[in-house]
């Protein structure tokens, strides 16, 4: 499994670096999309409102978007891919030229795993929680994948009274751990969320995600990992969803900013929420594209190299019409960005006392249509 360098997302730029990068560097508009979405989901409350659709038409539909622009898949180890299957998968990679992206280890689904997978107190169902982890990191391996998501989403706890947090977090970091060092190499991407299904879900939110990478990596012992710990490779990475990232109440631009400062940011799903609320997974741009906007700055000011990975949940149009509306939205939010004045951005922020109002008006310029009658705003006052 070749890991990608993420290293240069660390990068601290004065002011006159940073505007060159801005000027010449562009988001690669890489896209990947979640098998699991091609086919009406599980719902407690209403009928499925389509046929369920096996994983042969699934990958027949995505094939007819390779033209549009999606470039990978993303699937869960072992009821979308598994050994079985494997053959159909690698066709489908040969003849159309769209790769797996990542193996997520299903560790939220089964019955055995209801009081939770890395941090279950049950030793022998946690047991198999990190036996299902080691086999879709082997499954990683064995593919080249970029990086194996995990999310914790049956890990977590409703009644707070008498629980033992530390121990609960250890047994979960321990447990990842051990995965990791049982297939050397393979990066983790972990997907935080503050709720649902759980009352509250472990390590829900971004800044709890960036210190469980920190103590993950300090629990491995592989010989190869602590080599690529050591040459400064982030192992235990993120890969925050942004409708997770707004069910807490959390910034985007701020939130992704973290794990990019670490050198952590290994793929990014995408999606639109309303702020709070359950989790919607509605199309990318359909709510604060605002917040798209910012969150696509911030990437470009990082340097972000990976693929946009667009998770929703389409259950009242087709799967194919959803992913080009999110594909569209995040090449519309990109082109907005390029195009914003970068170098009185960067001036506004360093000299917030000589351009007051100057970004909002800019931004309103920078939104609206070519017909709008907007009469022209200065550029900040220089000293």
């Amino acid at each position: 499994m070749a890991l990608i360098d993420l290293r240069a997302q660390t990068t601290r730029r004065d002011a006159v670096s940073q505007l060159q990068h801005l000027q010449t560097f562009e988001l690669e508009l890489k896209f990947s999309a979640g098998i699991w979405f091609f086919s009406p989901p599980n719902s407690r409350f209403h009928a499925k409102y389509a046929d369920e659709v096996d994983i042969e038409r699934r990958l027949e539909i995505a094939a007819g978007l390779k033209d549009y622009g999606l470039a990978a898949l993303e699937a869960h180890y072992p009821n979308e891919i598994n050994d079985e299957n494997l053959d159909l998968w690698r066709r489908f990679s040969a003849d159309t030229g769209i790769r797996l992206l990542t193996v997520i280890p299903l560790l939220f689904w089964d019955e055995h795993f209801e009081w939770g997978s890395l941090s279950n107190p049950l030793p022998d169902k946690r047991s198999l929680a990190i036996e299902r982890a080691k086999q879709a990191f082997a499954m990683n391996n064995r593919l080249d994948t970029d990086f194996a998501v995990v999310w914790p989403g049956i890990d977590g706890y409703e009644n707070p009274m008498g629980v033992d947090f530390a121990a609960m977090r250890d047994r979960f970091t321990d447990g990842l751990a051990e995965a990791m060092d049982a297939q050397p190499g393979v990066r983790v991407a972990f997907e935080p969320k503050p709720y649902e299904p759980r009352g509250h879900i472990l390590f829900g939110t971004t800044a709890e995600g960036v210190l469980l990478g920190r103590d993950v990596e300090a629990r491995l012992q592989a010989p190869e990992n602590r080599k690529l710990l050591h040459e400064g490779h982030a192992l235990c990475c993120m890969n925050p969803e942004i409708g997770h990232v707004l069910m807490g109440y959390e910034d985007l631009a701020y939130a992704y900013s973290w794990p990019l400062s670490e050198g952590r940011l290994a793929h990014v799903h995408c999606n639109s929420q309303p702020l709070g609320n359950y989790d919607q997974d509605l199309n990318v741009g359909a709510v604060s594209p605002e917040q798209l906007e910012a969150m696509l700055y911030t990437l470009k000011m990082y340097g972000y190299t990976g693929y946009f990975g667009i998770d929703v949940n389409p259950e009242r149009m087709p799967v194919d019409v959803a992913l080009k509306i999110s594909m569209d939205a995040i090449r519309a939010a990109n082109d907005r960005i390029n195009n914003l004045d970068h170098e009185s951005i960067l001036y506004a922020h360093a000299h917030p006392d000589r351009a007051r109002g100057w970004l909002e008006a800019h931004l309103i310029r920078a939104r609206a249509p070519q017909s709008a009658r907007l009469a022209p705003w200065d550029k900040p006052r220089r000293a």
